[in-house]
This record gives structure tokens, C-alpha cells and sequence, in this order.
């Protein structure tokens, strides 16, 4: 069986970087490009005729990428996270019509997608619930894709939505952002590189599930097997849960 070429967008970035060490080190893939800004990714994707292209750029061209490596027949693995709904709909319309699979991924570490089900699960039974995501100063998008998409998770399964309470915010921001009435925190400090706690508020008890990424190599396992995954799918589809 010959391995799967990779092509690795964003080559020179911290995620790049990591994700260009473990497409080395796994046996069932072939690096065979890598490219960054000012580079001709379409270009690139053609001349080494990469069957998948891993994405770690900005959310303000992760867009225009995307649908650069499925002009080029090539499957797209996008971590990058930032897209707006309608960005994902309008790729998943044009994969379709490429017969095309991939992946966009809000987070690729195994650990954050279990999160994100158990959370789904608990808001079954305690829909009073906010998230509080932590991540490295230099994160660009707030909040990030993960809470976004937990928050999604939870509105899908959560039967009632808490009767909101007569508030008043002292100063503009102190409640946090709300995503599917989903209250949400986003903190920006050096020292961190990606973290998420969903609380659960309930009769005298709280339920708290946490997720720690405490290296950016905790998100390569989940690169490496969305790389492998996408090469039998034939639609986009968003979020990893869908290739575990």
C-alpha cells in the first residue's frame, strides 16, 4: 500500500511545525510539500499531487485555502479555526460537487472531542451551563472554534433552555459572549496553550469537564488519523468526532 502524501500549509507556524514532525514520523504517510505565506498553495498542491493538504494558517485566509485545495482535487484537513458557519456550508456545498472528503476540525486532540461528548451527554439532565476556554496570548479568534462547537453540541441535546435572569453587566463583557445561549469566557494568557472547562450548575452541585492541552503535540495523533480518515470519505465534514 503506498502512503498517502501529505502537503503541509502553514509549514512555518508553531502547529505546522509540529504537524511536519508527525507526518514524518508516521509510516503511513509521505510529506511531500510544504508551503506558507506568499506561496502558491494550488500551485504546490498540483505539482507534488498531494492527496491530502493539512491546514494550520489564520482564520483570514483559512477560507480561500480551503477551497484552493479542493479546486486542486486534493482533500483538505483544516485545523484552523475561525471559520464562520456559512464559510463551512458554502465548502461542504462545493466538496459535494467535487465528490471530494475532508475534514475541518475545531480541535484536533482526542481528549477535547471526548469533552465536548460528555458535555453534550451532561446537558441532557443540567442545562443551566457556561464554558470557559483558555488559550496561548497569541491566539487570534475569540471565542475559539472548540467552544463554539461544544456550545452547539449542548444546544442540540439539551431539552430546556434556562429562563434567563434579570442581569445588569457593570461594565460591557463581564457575562461573556453567548453562543446558542450558552454563556462563554475566552482568557488570553502566556503560559497556556489550549484549555476548556464546561460547568454545570444544578440543585446544590456543579459538574465541571475539563480539557488540557498542555503541548501543541497533543493535537498530532488526531492530524495524523484525520490525514489517513479522509481518503475514504466523500463529503467535508465538521469536526473529528466524525473519523473516530
Amino acid at each position: 500500500m503506498n502512503n498517502i502524501k501529505i502537503l503541509v500549509n502553514g509549514s512555518k507556524g508553531r502547529m505546522g511545525i509540529e504537524t511536519l514532525k508527525a507526518i514524518e514520523d508516521d509510516p503511513e504517510l509521505a510529506l511531500v510539500g510544504q508551503t506558507d505565506l506568499g506561496d502558491d498553495l494550488e500551485s504546490a498542491i498540483r505539482q507534488t499531487e498531494a492527496d491530502a493538504v493539512v491546514d494550520f494558517t489564520t482564520a483570514s485566509v483559512a477560507f480561500s485555502n480551503c477551497k484552493a485545495i479542493i479546486q486542486a482535487s486534493s482533500r483538505p484537513v483544516i485545523g484552523t479555526s475561525g471559520l464562520l458557519p456559512e464559510q463551512v456550508k458554502e465548502l461542504q456545498d462545493l466538496a459535494h460537487q467535487k465528490n471530494i472528503g475532508g475534514i475541518i476540525a475545531p480541535n484536533f486532540a482526542i481528549g477535547a472531542v471526548l469533552m465536548m461528548k460528555f458535555a453534550s451527554e451532561a446537558a441532557r439532565f443540567m442545562p443551566d451551563v457556561e464554558i470557559i476556554e483558555l488559550h496561548h496570548e497569541k491566539k487570534a479568534d475569540a471565542p475559539s472554534g472548540t467552544a463554539i462547537k461544544t456550545a452547539a453540541l449542548i444546544a442540540e441535546s439539551r431539552n430546556s433552555i434556562p429562563e434567563p435572569i434579570e442581569e445588569k453587566e457593570i461594565l460591557t463583557g463581564a457575562r461573556g459572549a453567548r453562543a446558542n445561549e450558552v454563556p462563554v469566557h475566552s482568557v488570553r494568557l502566556p503560559g497556556k496553550v489550549a484549555h476548556q472547562e464546561v460547568i454545570f450548575g444544578g440543585k446544590s452541585q456543579t459538574l465541571t469537564i475539563r480539557h488540557d492541552s498542555i503541548h501543541r503535540d497533543s493535537f498530532m495523533p488526531g492530524v495524523c488519523l484525520a490525514c489517513k480518515k479522509v481518503m475514504d470519505l466523500d463529503e467535508l465534514v465538521y469536526g473529528l468526532e466524525h473519523v473516530l
